[in-house]
């Protein structure tokens, strides 16, 4: 079982910048592939970014390439999120994920672990 637990969030004007990071316990994510997800008012929980167990695979969805940038460290159980040039289009609720597949996949429903979310406010 793995517990996961993301924090940084908060609120931010437009152009800012945050970092997120989600730590894991109850056992090594070394293995797990690690997706964000973020979720806004009324909206569907959608895919942000994911990055595999050896950091080698990667991948964005478009609305937040060149802006983010998904990482890992596995030695600490930790994955993070750093978001720059933030807009009011990126206030969501945002989750970290872990699968145990080592494929990356970029659809929730192949997530076996979430966190509970930590809010991001981006205000114009």
């Amino acid at each position: 079982q793995v517990q996961l637990a993301e924090s940084g969030g908060g609120l931010v004007q437009a152009g800012g910048s945050l970092r997120l990071s989600c730590q894991a316990s109850g056992r090594s994510i070394i293995s797990y592939t690690i997706g964000w997800f973020r979720q806004a008012p009324g909206r569907e929980r959608e895919f942000v970014a994911a990055i595999s167990w050896g950091g080698d695979t990667i991948y964005y969805a478009d609305s937040v390439k060149g802006r983010f940038t998904v990482s890992r460290d596995n030695g600490k159980n930790m994955a993070y999120l750093q978001m720059n040039s933030l807009k009011p289009g990126d206030t969501a609720v945002y989750y970290c994920a872990a699968d145990v597949s080592i494929v990356v996949y970029r659809t929730e429903e192949n997530y076996d672990y979430w966190g509970q979310g930590t809010q991001v406010t981006v205000s114009s």
